[in-house]
């Protein structure tokens, strides 16, 4: 098939990439063509923003959590052939988990055959810019590069100096200059990006991204988005058999907590619960009084709670709710967030705030991350949902700790790669997937599309117990 696409890459974090995709993605739906979104790496927030703006879901890319033939896969399923499908890079465009650039964007740019559009920081640098972005075809020449967005443009003179060098020493065209902006209003804080359940300013984020993209050629972008080459897809039959199963009896009620402080969630997580026969209902943690009376399953995911504990902890009715329902033997499952829910106690910025008293540990949450990057985990032990010896690859980004000693708790995943609940030596040999009656909470994201049977195994515990 034939998808129009083009990958945003950049020379570091930081360097512009959202706002320029962002940017393009906005006009060129202003324009009246549909686009698809899709963000490369295990991000929620950018993807989350991303999907803002090509008005549906933004979709993650991970080479790491899902293997190729998951991203190929996953890309298929939700790429346009009718309209662009732009892929935001993460980090560098060759960085990647070790010094080959495994799992990089360029990686994920090669696996897709996809043309690559460089965004570059141009701040207190004129013709040096050349050399970098020759250093980046030369590389690896399997990445197609075909364009530059310079970023932070300070003058005229500055645009064509550093525009008439790179075209002269490379065989590619300079397609956008974004000048050093005042004000940015994508709106940031010390944990990246807000996201946009607790954005209000959609009008004036619009006019400040068609600013952008004023300054970006479109007709270029979009030349090189129609230029990729054809490409094959071998439909994958991830738990196929298992599905046709599950949908021809009676649906679960899973109950998700989803609001403003717990917002992390794959798009694809959720339609394989649905494909394995759930029926979704959301709530709130702020305003929801009582859990569901016919919740089979309750998931709670990531987000930010502590930015929101002294609400969070002043709903007594809905956290008493959820932990009657659990002593009643109700299925959990909580990633990262619902980790901290299910908490006795949090502590931050020195104060203390009850949680629902699910899992016997305390927490304490601190300014820098405590556990970030990619992990690999191991099932070692019996839990309500997964097969001992099973391995995930999943990812982590915690700003807080457990202070409990790890003698309180059952825990069933051996940590192979990351921090997890209780750390081992040298980044190995810690423990995660804290388990108390069907109650399983994990600091690491899982990604439907590489934990296999991830969808398939919380719905039929569910189905199982309510049974």
């Amino acid at each position: 098939m034939n998808y129009p696409r083009v990958v945003f890459a950049g020379l570091r974090g930081d360097s512009g990439k959202t706002l320029a995709t962002l940017a393009v993605i906005n006009a060129l739906r202003q324009q009246g063509n549909k686009v698809s979104a899709f963000k490369k790496g295990p991000d929620f927030i950018d993807a989350a923003w991303l999907g803002w703006a090509a008005d549906g879901q933004g979709i993650n890319l991970d080479v790491y959590l899902m293997e190729p033939e998951g991203v190929k896969n996953s890309f298929e399923e939700n790429a346009l052939t009718n309209g662009f499908n732009l892929i935001e890079g993460n980090r560098g465009v060759f960085d990647g988990m070790d010094s080959a650039g495994s799992y990089s964007t360029a990686e994920l740019a090669k696996l897709l055959k996809s043309p690559v559009i460089l965004v570059v920081d141009v701040t207190k640098v004129t013709r040096t810019v050349a050399a970098i972005v020759l250093g980046c075809l030369n590389l690896d020449p399997d990445v197609d590069i075909r364009g530059v967005i310079l970023n932070n443009v300070a003058t005229n003179r500055h645009q064509r100096v550093i525009t008439e060098s790179i075209e002269k020493y490379c065989p590619v065209k300079v397609v956008g200059a974004i000048p050093r902006l005042k004000r940015n209003l994508l709106p940031e804080r010390h944990l990246g990006l807000v996201t946009p359940d607790e954005f209000a300013n959609y009008q004036g984020l619009a006019q400040f991204l068609k600013t952008v993209s004023d300054n970006i050629n479109l007709s270029q972008v979009k030349d090189i988005a129609n230029s990729a080459p054809v490409i094959e897809f071998k439909r994958s039959k991830i738990d196929i058999v298992a599905k046709k199963e599950m949908v021809s009896r009676e649906p679960v009620n899973v109950t998700i907590i989803r609001d403003r402080a717990f917002s992390f969630y794959y798009p694809e997580n959720l339609q394989a619960l649905e494909s394995c026969g759930a029926k979704i209902k959301y709530i709130s943690s702020f305003n929801q009084k009582l859990l569901p009376q016919n919740t089979d399953l309750l998931i709670i995911g990531g987000g930010f709670p502590e930015l929101y504990l002294e609400e969070i902890s002043k709903n007594h009715s809905l956290l008493g709710s959820i932990r009657d329902a659990v002593e009643r033997g109700l299925p959990v499952y909580a990633e990262c967030g619902g980790l901290i829910y299910l908490a006795r106690q949090v502590e931050w910025n020195q104060c203390n705030y009850r949680m629902a008293q699910v899992l016997p540990i305390d927490m304490v949450g601190k300014s820098k991350p405590q556990g970030h990057g990619y992990s690999r985990l191991k099932v070692g032990e019996e839990n309500p949902f997964f097969t001992k010896g099973t391995v995930f690859k999943g990812h982590e980004f915690h700003y807080t700790y457990i202070t409990s000693s790890q003698d309180e708790v059952e825990c069933a995943f051996q940590v192979e790669r990351g921090k997890g609940c209780f750390p081992g030596q040298n980044r190995i040999n810690g423990h995660d997937g804290l388990v108390r009656k069907n109650v399983f909470a994990t600091y690491s994201h899982l990604h439907a599309k590489g934990a296999k049977n991830w969808a398939s195994a919380l719905v039929e515990k569910a189905y199982k117990n309510k049974l």
